[in-house]
């Protein structure tokens, strides 16, 4: 869609500034129109059917509150998803302590919407790589106003950081009969049985959970990848099923291995898809995770070392320590 047709809003200093193609632009209070019941009502009128033509500019979630939140429709608050989504593909890693505040305010609103259960279970599996973002940001001074933001973390930081987050991380409930299953899969597609605890990362072992960009079901697998792992997604979505997830996933995991090599870099593919990885590779003449890490995005970063903590958390076996298929 053309940007003349497009909408775009953006929140800033508690202000709604709103832009639609080239018929001009006006400022209105953001708490009032809020007060007035408005927010719902400007966004039926400037989205007409789709959260696809909504877009918002980069200070959008610091402004964003609850009662916003409160006031959206299912269709207003994908867009919200996906701009979420989106932010979590930047590069820089302490970026995502912003997201912390709205996520937080999103998650409750998501699930008192029945419609909304999907989106609810993908955000709550990943709320804790925003509080470890902000953890990480206190740990490293911000830099003066007018100097370049302050060096990422490296990978080794984050793991750290990590392994102190599943200390106080619980186990999911309700899948002491679902972990044995799924190891079975596993182990009849010559996966290691430990790497089940992927759905742990993956949808919190909601098989119902979404992502905002489409990927489905326990090991959250895209539309694309299901096809190439012969899952149907029409008329009947097989990615809901857990047992034909779970052995797709455990497919698509010993593919990637062949690929790879290596349980960190497979698990960057798994997360951000095989080309960014090869292609950050080849770019930095690289052979590990380490070396690429601060060159994939944010979410990846915060992925592979969270996958590696919880499997040393749940398992007490370190990552380095499984087999790779053969």
């Amino acid at each position: 869609m053309a940007w003349g047709s497009r909408v775009f809003l953006g929140f800033s200093q508690h202000s709604t500034r709103v832009r639609n193609g080239g018929s001009g632009e006006s400022i209105m209070n953001f708490r009032s129109l809020i007060l007035a019941g408005g927010v719902a009502v400007l966004f039926a009128q400037l989205v007409p059917g789709s959260a696809q033509d909504l877009e918002f500019d980069p200070v959008f979630f610091e402004d964003l509150e609850a009662p916003v939140l409160d006031a959206l429709d299912e269709k207003q608050l994908e867009a919200v998803c996906k701009q979420l989504q989106h932010r979590l593909q930047g590069e820089y890693v302490l970026d995502l302590a912003e997201l912390r505040t709205v996520a937080r305010a999103l998650l409750p609103v998501l699930d008192n919407l029945a419609e909304a259960e999907p989106y609810a279970a993908w955000l709550r599996a990943r709320l804790d790589y925003l509080d470890v973002a902000t953890e990480l940001r206190l740990t490293i001074p911000a830099p003066p106003a007018d100097q370049p933001p302050a060096p990422p973390p490296s990978p080794v930081v984050i793991r750290k950081k990590w392994a102190e987050q599943l200390q106080r991380e619980p186990v999911p409930t309700k899948i002491e009969t679902l972990v044995p299953r799924l190891k079975k899969l596993f182990i009849s597609e010559g996966i290691t049985p430990e790497m089940v605890w992927l759905a742990e990362v993956e949808s919190g072992f909601n098989p119902k959970a979404r992502s905002p960009v489409g990927a489905v079901g326990l090991f959250q697998l895209m539309p694309a990848t299901a096809k190439f792992l012969e899952l149907s997604v029409w008329p009947f979505d097989q990615r809901l099923n857990p047992d034909k997830n779970a052995t797709a996933a455990a497919k698509y995991l010993k593919y990637l291995a062949g690929k790879f090599k290596d349980w960190r870099l497979i698990l960057a593919a798994y997360n951000a898809g095989e080309g960014t990885v090869r292609r950050a590779l080849e770019k930095h003449g690289a052979k590990g995770f380490d070396e690429i890490a601060i060159r994939l995005p944010a979410e990846t970063q915060m992925y592979v070392p969270k996958v590696e903590a919880v499997i040393q958390r749940r398992e007490g076996v370190a990552l380095s320590d499984l087999k790779l298929p053969r």
